[in-house]
């Protein structure tokens, strides 16, 4: 192949010790490194591209393929779950095989989940292909990252996790329009068929710019049995906490069909609290095993050592939990502007765009903030300006407030989401061995995956519970009562919200006749309040996140220590 770039266009060498990125000598990246980024970070940003474009679609897709509210949250959180389950082991499978070889492969596996979903007419075919989906996430997303970290060192590293965060932000600034155009104008099923186009052009340009790294393997194995603990660990987790409200928290409140299997309404235990035990023994039983792996000197899933470096253990802790903040608001936002303020598709991606907008400006800045009051200090205040942003969308969320007054606080949570975003990731690896630069890129993905998948999982949940309160006390108020409003509000519950569309198409010559408009008014004041709940407990976790990052603050102005293993 006819060589792109001048001589010196091999990847910059590594730099094998931690707390290398403050390094002033580390060599310069050559052009075919930033083209290399470049590249990289489209490769991630289709993976961002298609969260954001799923989600503003998903009223459609509830609508349009008779989804419950527990159907929806899956949509999402099998997604995360199954990459959350992936990651550790994928960025291992990296660091042997190759970066550059997994991020083609995930390509190819995501744009094939991507056809399949295109196909899909009933939840179970569009949950296995967002499987698939999640399969080729997996692949790309520790690859792509540790690429990055493997590659970039010293004053550079703070420039090239600028230029991620920008085209990343960028994707999710394009992500609910296109998805509210693509589903309005075409349909629905295009948001995915999009990828076809993007994987092919972006398999091209991996080969040609991008670079092959690998880490050093010199120890015999692979750690399969840390692999299954995870993947049970994490999907256990989510499970309970999404099946929760329809289960019953600890006594059974409705059947558990799986497999062709019956957990019955009357067993003495509902699934959910066996499912939460089932966590903390996998989890528990996953890092023995880990250190066992390591006693006996075997490959390893997951170097512990990592979590020695207070930058490394307090970045993932704050990653996790303002993940799940961060989902928690994406995932009821798009039910409430739909179902509530009577918005189509293309008027809901409009007030989301608000939110990436804010976080493409920020993105792009935040290297200069860093270079100021450094990276910990840029995550510190992006926490502080999401958290802000959230508490005031809660403030105005109501019946009738119009779009563009939400869309203004939305504005000033992204500029905090592109400030904290690529400055969180960069300080999470500061002082990450490059050697296995995989395995820590795939433990920061995966804190990151754990949490957006709890994060749905937990809105769900609040929005769930609060339906439940706010629905009969709204149409209460409004005179309706019985048997027939407690069926409406259970309705609205379980269709997440879209029931309340269908009934107003129906107008007088529904069901309730005269009382429609009464209904409708109720409802939707009903849904209101419940989002407004579910945006505070999102707000709580950001809050929660801002703890967090203070912490790690401290952990980074101190010198990092780390015991360099044998690996």
């Amino acid at each position: 192949m006819t060589r792109l770039f001048d001589r010196g266009d091999e990847p910059a060498s590594p730099v094998p010790a931690p707390g290398a990125d403050d390094r002033s000598d580390a060599p310069a990246p050559t052009r075919r490194n930033w083209a290399g980024l470049a590249v990289l970070s489209l490769s991630l940003a289709m993976i961002v591209l298609d969260g954001t474009i799923v989600g503003v679609a998903l009223p459609t897709i509830i609508h349009d393929i008779d989804l419950d509210l527990t159907d929806a949250q899956w949509v999402n959180s099998l997604y995360a779950v199954i990459l959350a389950a992936l990651l550790l082991s994928t960025g291992s499978l990296a660091d042997r095989t190759g970066r550059r070889r997994m991020v083609i492969l995930g390509i190819v596996v995501f744009v094939a989940g991507s056809l399949l979903a295109a196909a899909a007419d009933s939840a179970a075919p569009l949950l296995v292909a967002r499987a698939v989906q999640a399969v080729g996430a997996a692949f790309i997303m520790p690859a792509t990252l540790s690429s990055v970290n493997a590659t970039f060192r010293g004053r550079y590293r703070a420039a090239a996790f600028g230029v991620w965060g920008a085209v990343i932000s960028g994707a999710a600034a394009v992500g609910p329009l296109l998805g509210g155009a693509l589903t309005q104008w075409a349909s629905w099923h295009w948001i995915f068929l999009v990828n076809l186009p993007v994987g092919v052009v972006l398999v091209v340009l991996v080969m040609l710019t991008v670079p092959e790294t690998r880490g050093v393997r010199t120890r015999p194995g692979t750690d399969v049995d840390g692999a299954l603990l995870s993947a049970i660990a994490f999907g256990a987790l989510v499970f309970a906490v999404i099946e929760g409200p329809d289960l019953g928290w600890w006594k059974p409140e409705a059947d558990l069909s799986m497999f062709g299997l019956t957990w019955p309404a009357s067993a003495p235990i509902s699934a959910v609290p066996v499912a939460l035990a089932v966590f903390v023994v996998a989890l528990v039983l996953f890092i023995l095993w880990e250190r066992h792996r390591e006693k006996v000197r075997r490959s390893a899933l997951l170097d512990l050592s990592l979590f020695s470096l207070r930058t490394f253990s307090w970045g993932n802790l704050t990653a996790g939990t303002v993940a799940i903040g961060e989902f928690a608001l994406l995932f009821v936002l798009p039910l409430y502007l739909v179902n509530v303020l009577e918005m189509e598709i293309i008027g809901a991606g409009l007030v989301l765009a608000a939110m990436a907008f804010g976080a493409f400006l920020s993105g792009a800045s935040a290297r200069h903030l860093a270079a100021r009051f450094g990276s910990p200090g840029t995550v510190l205040i992006g926490l502080g300006l999401e958290v802000v942003g959230v508490v005031v969308l809660a403030l105005v969320i109501t019946a009738t407030t119009p779009g563009w007054l939400v869309a203004l606080p939305l504005v000033l949570y992204g500029l905090g989401l592109g400030l904290a975003s690529a400055q969180l990731t960069g300080t999470v690896l500061r002082d990450v061995p490059v050697r296995i630069s995989g395995q820590g890129s795939a433990a920061q993905s995966t804190a990151r995956q754990i949490g957006s998948a709890l994060g749905t999982a937990v809105s769900g949940t609040a929005l769930s519970i609060s339906l439940m309160i706010t629905l009969p006390r709204a149409l209460e108020a409004a005179g309706l009562a019985g048997e027939p409003a407690d069926h409406l509000a259970d309705a609205t519950r379980q269709s997440a919200g879209s029931s309340i569309s269908a009934l107003r198409g129906a107008g007088d010559s529904g069901p309730l006749g005269d009382d429609t408009q009464a209904a409708l008014d109720a409802l939707q004041v009903g849904f209101a309040d419940a989002s407004r709940w579910s945006m505070l407990v999102a707000a709580a976790f950001l809050a929660l996140g801002f703890l967090g990052a203070v912490r790690l603050r401290r952990a980074s102005t101190t010198p990092a220590v780390t015991q360099e293993a044998d690996a």
